[in-house]
């Protein structure tokens, strides 16, 4: 694996190497600062590298790995019914079984950056640009994420007020060791892309940079 030199630099992790550096920043995240897993290894198996439905990014600063995100296409989403899921807000109306049928969903996991990285923006955009593209060229409509309720360091008000996601469910319990409550969250990324377009902020410019037109005309409304 060539790591690139470049600050904010990220790779979809295709072999082993890769695979160590997503695992130092989970280590230093999950398991050493949140105590959410007792071993890191358990939260990117092998079998992932091989995996047709799972990408893996990770976000560079020089050559120190520092942010990492798990894009899981298809999920086994009646998992979240075992997990005790709830619906609310806006999922009150929902039909998860049409949801589920009729879109082509992904889910957002393992998100995780170093603490000294969290306040650097681009870390964090970096790695979503490169999650978006992979998604968009796979014909992916939906992302679905969880997050921690009232966790010190959750994205939610950056996931609901700036990139639009829509909270629709709770579940108390999950594949992380955590006591808090997780919030779901449904993102339609075409209905996400307008808005942000129409908002012609530099979070629109820098998610988009080097999309070629046909991205574009996939999601233009």
């Amino acid at each position: 694996m060539t790591i690139p030199k470049k600050r904010s630099s990220v790779i979809r992790v295709a072999d082993e190497a890769g695979r160590k550096a997503a695992l130092a920043v989970l280590r230093e995240t999950y398991r050493n600062e949140k105590s959410w897993t007792l071993d890191e290894e358990t939260l990117f198996a092998e079998s992932d590298l091989l995996a047709e439905n799972i990408s893996w990014f990770v976000v560079f600063s020089g050559d120190e790995p520092v942010g990492v995100l798990r894009v899981f296409y298809d999920p086994p989403l009646e998992l979240y019914a075992r997990y005790g899921f709830e619906k609310t807000g806006e999922g009150q109306g929902m039909d998860v079984d049409a949801f589920i049928r009729d879109n082509k969903i992904a889910e957002i996991g393992r998100f995780a950056v170093l603490p000294e990285y969290r306040t650097k923006i681009t870390v964090v955009a970096a790695l979503m640009r490169s999650a978006a593209r992979d998604t968009l060229e796979r014909g992916y409509t939906y992302y679905i994420t969880d997050i921690f309720e009232n966790e010190e360091h959750n994205p939610y008000q950056f996931h609901t007020r700036i990139m639009g996601f829509t909270p629709v469910a709770t579940h108390n319990v999950g594949e992380l060791n955590c006591l808090n409550r997780r919030i779901t969250l449904v993102l339609n990324i075409k209905a996400a892309y307008n808005r942000l377009k129409k908002n012609g902020n530099w979070i629109y410019r820098f998610l988009t940079e080097g999309w070629d037109a046909k991205l574009h005309e996939q999601l233009t409304l």
